[in-house]
């Protein structure tokens, strides 16, 4: 039997993987809820068989989990929406602390600079043109963006439900590309990734109530206004690995200045959520997800990065837990075993060259 050659074969397989970026670039509205409806559909597969067990007849086994998962979403919405507007309800007060901040920001450009607020006015009045020449393409984006977020949410539950009706069919295709030798190994290589998926993916719902509390709790023990905004957003943001927490952090930092005009609170909101985040990533959550597939964090940041290139928000949530997919299969795989190696975070207690 003629056998390629190992470069066309690489050459092959780096054609393939250029492919299916281009695919999932361009058909992002179409795939991306797809894919999230995998993962869904493994979270919510324990309470579907948890239904059947109690008789519950299999199209209403699969609805209720839907059903209360899309509550809770909603929830939350409302939750962040009411808080919102709560902070947006006195403009003009958030209007007078940031001119107040702003104030300081000038004199303390003009001592330690020597560039005086005349000159900064001057330098503001040049680039807010510019600036709001880029503000309206960023409105005009965020409108197409909102539009294909309806369009993503509304057909999430839909393909979710599908995803779970068709389970076994899903299953069988995968199957049938194994031999009848290999199909043992591929069923359990298939169960430890919906558990690895389940385990992900509660513990990230789990994270987000107990950072929201911490956090806002914590914030607001120390009088922050819109304390439990910040929490919640912060948290939420926080499902993006290293790239989220930056953005809420920046976010915090930016709801305070907007809601006080006291500086302090600054360092206040700051030095909570660095406690927070610690408790976070050394107690909390290693407990809570136990033995998770690990990620390094280069390829952890990359992933992230690609995936928020290729399919936007979507792309940089399902980054992780597709990195943790690829693993377990690499592991699993005697032909492409090194790739579950350079995606781990176990490093060789020596070097491999001694």
């Amino acid at each position: 039997m003629y056998m390629l050659p190992i470069t066309v074969k690489r050459s092959v397989e780096l054609l393939g993987l250029c492919l299916i970026v281009i695919i999932i670039s361009r058909g992002a509205l179409v795939i991306m809820p797809i894919l999230m409806a995998f993962f869904f559909a493994l979270l919510l597969m324990p309470a579907f068989r948890f239904f059947k067990k109690h008789h519950v007849p299999e199209v209403l086994a699969i609805f209720l989990p839907i059903f209360f998962l899309t509550l809770i979403a909603i929830a939350v919405i409302w939750l962040f929406s009411d808080r919102v507007a709560v902070l947006l309800s006195d403009l003009s007060q958030i209007g007078h602390n940031i001119a107040v901040h702003l104030d300081h920001l000038s004199m303390w450009i003009s001592n330690a600079f020597g560039f005086k607020p005349r000159d900064q006015l001057k330098l503001i009045s040049e680039q807010s043109g510019k600036f709001f020449s880029s503000l309206q393409v960023l409105i005009k984006g965020a409108l197409g963006s909102l539009t294909d977020a309806v369009i993503f949410f509304g057909l999430l539950p839909v393909y979710t439900y599908l995803v779970m009706f068709y389970r076994n069919i899903f299953l069988r295709f995968i199957l049938m590309w194994f031999k009848p030798a290999e199909q043992n190994k591929t069923g359990l290589t298939i169960r430890q990734i919906e558990k690895m998926v389940k385990n992900y993916l509660v513990g990230l719902a789990i994270q987000i109530v107990y950072i929201t509390i911490l956090l806002g709790g914590g914030l607001a023990l120390f009088g922050i206004k819109n304390a439990l905004l910040i929490g919640l957003l912060f948290a939420l943001l926080n499902l993006i690995p290293y790239l989220g927490a930056l953005i809420g952090n920046l976010l915090g930092v930016i709801i305070t200045l907007a809601a006080s005009e006291s500086a302090a609170d600054i360092f206040i909101v700051l030095g909570t959520i660095t406690v927070v985040q610690f408790l976070d990533n050394n107690i909390l959550m290693p407990r809570i997800v136990g033995g998770q597939v690990k990620i390094n964090a280069l390829v952890s940041i990359a992933g992230i990065v690609a995936g928020g290139a290729i399919a936007g928000i979507s792309g940089m949530f399902l980054a992780m837990p597709v990195l943790s997919i690829l693993k377990v299969i690499f592991d699993h795989s005697e032909k492409y075993r090194q790739w579950g190696v350079i995606l781990g975070a176990e490093r060789p207690a020596e070097s491999p060259l001694k």
